[in-house]
């Protein structure tokens, strides 16, 4: 595999930036230094993101994997035009996505690299994702759901959820699922690197899907026991994935909802991606059966983005902005609310750890039994 770099570091993991130089990238690193031009490229930005989703859909990363290739070959092989490729790519190489080493002959670059489907952290169908027919047309509601409240599912597709909605469309679930799996490696392996899980003797994973995130604590933590906790027929699946992560012998996978109860018997409660789905009082409820289930000195350790208090640039932002669009029950936190939702369950918040991903490790702890 040839990759041409912009620079010498090993590529292993997309590499995150600090809120300074996210905020210089937001539309593309504008170069105009005026506040109208800046204003300007940001207000075109979704014009990144739609060329983005062309290369990720025509799958361009994967076959520059083997090497640079000439945009006529490329659009042989993706069905294309060759001029408006070649105006796709050169675009993109103006950013960072991919380069031109040659006259109309375009290479991977570190960023272009993840949109390649067979890489750890892939964010190509995160990109084909946001430009489904579905999401893009809910974001093009926003102005309605600000002054409505009425979700864009409701509005446009008669549906009560997202989640409704993808039932009833099997491409676009699978997509979906494609990119929370990709999104969600990033996040986990970013998580087992910040957050020293010594001392635990078993973990629970509420919610844990297939287990990716637990399987990546045992595998980094050989001492450590785990329970995958979900729906009953998620779990059913899980099994053959355990087995696969090499930690099929420690962690056991149990069916049930977090609504009405969770397994006991842990000292130590992880849920990733979980609440900022719900309500507060649906949070409280779930916390609630955690609390009900774990004895002191007990830990809860909640993996969720943390959104600040200041004007600075963060991601969690853009994000609380994505869940009122599409999951109007829910929205991202920030330290002060987390706290308030521990209290109301019988937690204490101890301390925020922040991961090199847009998300931190929310930890409280039980002090005493009831």
């Amino acid at each position: 595999m040839t990759i041409v770099q912009t620079n010498q570091t090993p590529i292993s993991m997309p590499a995150m930036i600090s809120a300074e130089e996210q905020t210089r990238n937001f539309a593309a690193q504008p170069s105009a230094t005026s506040p109208a031009m800046a204003l300007n490229q940001m207000i075109w930005g979704t014009w990144i993101a739609q060329s983005i989703y062309v290369a990720a859909s025509l799958g361009i990363a994967d076959r520059l994997e083997n090497g640079a290739k000439h945009v006529d070959e490329l659009a042989q092989e993706t069905d294309a035009q060759s001029s408006n490729l070649y105006r796709i790519l050169r675009t993109l190489a103006s950013v960072g996505i991919f380069t031109e080493i040659a006259p109309r002959k375009f290479a991977l670059t570190d960023r272009a690299h993840y949109l390649r489907s067979d890489v750890p952290g892939s964010l190509r169908a995160v990109s084909m994702m946001l430009s489904d027919e579905w999401h893009w047309n809910s974001w093009g509601d926003i102005l309605h759901v600000v002054k409505t409240g009425q979700a864009p599912m409701q509005h446009l597709y008669g549906v009560d959820s997202t989640f409704d909605y993808l039932d009833h469309h099997p491409e676009s679930r699978k997509t979906y699922n494609k990119a929370m799996n990709g999104w969600s490696k990033i996040c986990h392996s970013a998580v087992v690197d910040a957050y020293d899980f010594s001392g635990i003797r078993q973990i629970t994973d509420v919610a844990g899907g297939y287990g990716s995130l637990v399987s990546a604590i045992l595998t980094a933590n050989p001492g450590v026991k785990g329970v995958l906790f979900d729906q009953p027929h998620v779990v059913a699946d899980a099994k053959a994935w355990l087995e696969k992560a090499g930690v099929g012998d420690r962690c056991n996978p149990v069916g049930g909802n977090f609504f009405e109860s969770i397994p006991a018997g842990s000292d130590a409660y992880i849920m990733s991606h979980i609440l900022h789905d719900w309500s507060d009082e649906e949070c409280i409820q779930i916390l609630k059966n955690v609390r009900r289930s774990i004895a002191a000195p007990g830990r809860l350790l909640v993996v969720e983005m943390v959104v600040p208090t200041s004007n600075e640039f963060s991601f969690s932002k853009w994000m609380d902005i994505d869940m009122m669009i599409m999951y109007p029950a829910g929205r991202e936190r920030t330290e002060a609310e987390f706290r308030e939702l521990f209290e109301a369950a019988g937690f204490r918040l101890t301390r925020v750890v922040s991961t090199a991903a847009p998300v931190s490790v929310v930890e409280g702890v039980v002090e005493k039994d009831t």
